[in-house]
């Protein structure tokens, strides 16, 4: 399936969970906020929600600094 992230387009396995498009975009470790058209997924939701054809998703880093 294709959707966009940030902007950008991507193929992705029908089914797909934003954890899975984290894994595979090597931010499954980092902090992170999740936006799927518009709204914010929450980090506990991830796992559970399958992305679908034709979706945006935004993903934003988290910067700390001092």
């Amino acid at each position: 399936m294709e959707i966009r992230l940030n902007g950008e387009p991507r193929s992705l396995d029908p089914g797909a969970s934003i954890a899975d498009l984290l894994v595979l975009e090597g931010l499954a470790e980092r902090r992170v906020a999740v936006e799927v058209n518009g709204d914010i997924v929450p980090r506990g939701k991830h796992a559970a929600h399958a992305l679908a054809e034709g979706d945006h998703v935004e993903v934003v880093h988290a910067l700390g600094g001092g």
